[in-house]
């Protein structure tokens, strides 16, 4: 097949089941696109992830950067000139509206706080890009509404970091069980995370430090004293700035399983948790809940730990399909069937650290999500090359995140939620729907969704 042939094939959309190419396919592929120039804003730990992969199978050049973080900015500029072919170091910038006034980015990776990813994002297709942005894709509803309708208006490509649909294995398992029935009729699924990953410590308010301006960091969330805990990477602890282990890690495990047994909007979601165990610490995310996802004549679990043991320590975050012919697990790291009748089946992640040896020493990388990145980037270029959707398309990217922030809504009110997709409502409840905006802080301005 003719390399331009096999791109528009639909790489990440699994249309090639097994025929999963080769890396050096890959670099075959990319080397016949067009060159893009591309942006980022958010230069820490996962925006550094996804620019350096795609660099890695794409010929861009990447010529401006953005974060309110001096030493992060001037750290990601120096690696970015010697990562990209060119050797040029991008621009820099402190406020991602000065980047975007450029209008010369073909593409922007969108790697903010969640707090920070609806403004820029829509800012970013009014600017004429295409748009890579991390999940969860918003920390409300109206946010997502908005960010879908902006995609759309605009007729930009955007695609969500929720890359487990890009990645090998999960690939597998969906082509070769799930869709030929080897699971029969599927009547329940749980997903869960037992990591303890919720921040435990009280350190004392403080100045923020000189290198970062905290209150452009801040943007839009409630205004909090700054604490070490915030910056870098540990801003998850607040609800102030995300949708907690619901919307970091439920979102991945929800997402998947609604690619793989092609879900949309559940019918009613209830959640019940809070901080249950850790009680002395700073942060505000629940560090126990659970919430269940009705589909009508399917039920989609969902439980978090950030303490105690895992029940399988193979699987301490996934997902579990039961069906009447078997079971199902999947994870980051492989899958496992396990038939009725027949010999089990046990798949490992794919790595690729000899075909990309510099993913060995990067700092703080995932290495066994770095080939799902690379892949979840070409879908990305695949759908900006003939203009269409992508596989974690910004429809999709919508249903999932506020499908989770519905759980924590369920959670915080103490009743389940009965959605109406068709409407993008409530059923019945004011308050919850009173909930599906957060108040943004001044002068910051919401954006509207298009029924408002």
């Amino acid at each position: 097949m003719d390399r331009r042939d096999f791109l528009k094939a639909g790489v990440g959309a699994g249309a090639l089941g097994l025929a999963w190419p080769s890396w050096r396919e890959v670099a075959a592929m990319a080397a016949d696109q067009p060159a893009k120039r591309v942006g980022l804003i958010g230069c820490g730990w996962y925006g550094k992830a996804d620019l350096f992969r795609l660099i890695q199978v794409a010929p861009v050049e990447v010529v401006s950067l953005c974060d309110v973080d001096k030493n992060m900015l001037a750290d990601a500029a120096d690696t970015t000139a010697v990562r990209q072919a060119s050797k040029k170091r991008p621009r820099t910038y402190g406020d991602y509206r000065e980047m975007l006034k450029e209008k010369d980015l073909d593409v922007v990776l969108i790697a903010t706080p969640d707090h920070w990813h609806a403004l820029p994002m829509i800012a970013s297709v009014e600017a004429g890009a295409d748009v890579y942005v991390q999940k969860p894709i918003s920390v409300d509803v109206a946010e997502g509404q908005a960010m879908l309708a902006a995609a759309r208006k605009h007729g930009r490509v955007v695609q969500v970091g929720t890359q487990r649909r890009s990645t090998p294995h999960l690939i597998e398992a969906r082509d070769t069980i799930i869709k030929p029935g080897k699971l029969g009729k599927i009547g329940f699924v749980e997903t869960y995370c037992y990591y303890h990953m919720r921040n435990q410590s009280n350190p004392p308010d403080t100045a923020p430090p000189e290198n970062l301006d905290y209150e452009m960091w801040t943007g839009p969330a409630p205004m909090r004293p700054y604490n070490s805990i915030v910056h870098p990477r540990g801003w998850r602890a607040f609800m102030e700035y995300g949708n907690g282990i619901v919307g970091d890690m439920c979102i991945h495990m929800l997402d998947m399983v609604r690619w793989m047994l092609d879900l949309g909007w559940p019918k009613r979601v209830s959640s019940t948790g809070g901080v249950l165990m850790s009680k002395g610490g700073k942060a505000n995310i629940t560090d126990t809940q659970t919430a269940a996802f009705d589909y009508g004549d399917l039920n989609v679990l969902w439980e978090h730990r950030t303490w105690g043991s895992t029940p399988d320590p193979a699987y301490p975050w996934g997902a579990t399909i039961y069906g009447e012919n078997g079971t199902l697990k999947l994870s980051v790291m492989g899958y496992d069937f396990i038939p009725n009748n027949g010999a089990p089946v046990h798949r490992d992640v794919t790595y690729e650290l000899e075909q990309y040896p510099v993913d060995k020493t990067e700092k703080d990388l995932e290495k066994h999500v770095a080939p799902a990145i690379r892949y979840h980037m070409l879908d990305f270029l695949k759908a900006i090359a003939d203009r269409g959707k992508p596989v974690a398309d910004i429809e999709q990217g919508h249903i999932s995140t506020a499908t989770c922030i519905l759980a924590n809504m369920s959670q915080q009110l103490g009743r389940s939620l009965v959605w109406d997709a068709e409407h993008q409502r409530v059923v019945g409840d004011d308050e919850a729907n009173q909930r599906l905006r957060r108040p943004y802080r001044q002068p910051w301005v919401h954006p509207e969704p298009p029924s408002a």
